[in-house]
């Protein structure tokens, strides 16, 4: 099993942080530079660098993650939105311990494309 970093913000966050949502294993924030009114961060407790290497938790944890984001998203008041996680530098991760971007709240309820996912595609 992972374990957390001393070096990780997320792991520090993940610690101790402003929780809009917590449960065994995983924490949700909200984002602090938010692409769309309802923008909130689902972070594993165990670090793992990127989605790549999600392998590294094992298959119940896996399923328990993917029950959070929908969990915290119902919390938030969401019940339509968009969920993203970025792999890798090029693509917009700026943050290297894995975790998911719930957004949703405005105009077609997320239907629109954050800019820095336009921007990664574009590079593409």
């Amino acid at each position: 099993m992972p374990k957390q970093r001393k070096d990780c913000l997320f792991c520090s966050i993940a610690r101790e942080g402003a929780y809009v949502h917590k449960a065994k294993g995983f924490v949700a924030i909200n984002d602090i530079n938010p692409k769309a009114p309802v923008h909130v961060l689902v972070i594993p407790e165990h670090h793992v660098d990127t989605f790549r290497d999600v392998g590294d938790f094992d298959a119940r944890e896996s399923k328990r993650m993917l029950e959070f984001v929908a969990e915290t998203a119902e919390k938030v008041g969401l019940t339509d939105y968009r969920v993203l996680i970025n792999v890798g530098a090029s693509a917009g991760q700026t943050v290297f311990h894995l975790h998911w971007h719930i957004l949703g709240g405005g105009p077609g309820s997320g239907a629109d494309v954050p800019s820095t996912v336009a921007t990664a595609e574009a590079e593409l």
